[in-house]
């Protein structure tokens, strides 16, 4: 039986920007320590944050394009 109220995580790649993540999730650091369980995140994909892995805007001075 489907649960309607249980919203699916989506993953979207902004262009030239982070990775936007929605839904029903829980972002664990490597030791398995809840980071976020926020909605949504922007997680970085530029390499470039100070906030890793959270996006801080690096993408635009880095010149990240897609």
């Amino acid at each position: 039986m489907e649960n309607k109220d249980k919203k699916t995580a989506e993953f979207k790649v902004l262009r030239n920007g982070p990775l936007q993540v929605s839904g029903d999730f829980i972002l664990k650091s490597m030791r398995g320590k809840v980071i976020e369980t926020g909605d949504p995140i922007f997680l970085c994909r530029c390499g470039g944050s100070k906030t890793k892995p959270f996006c801080d805007g690096s993408h635009r001075r880095v010149g990240l394009r897609d």
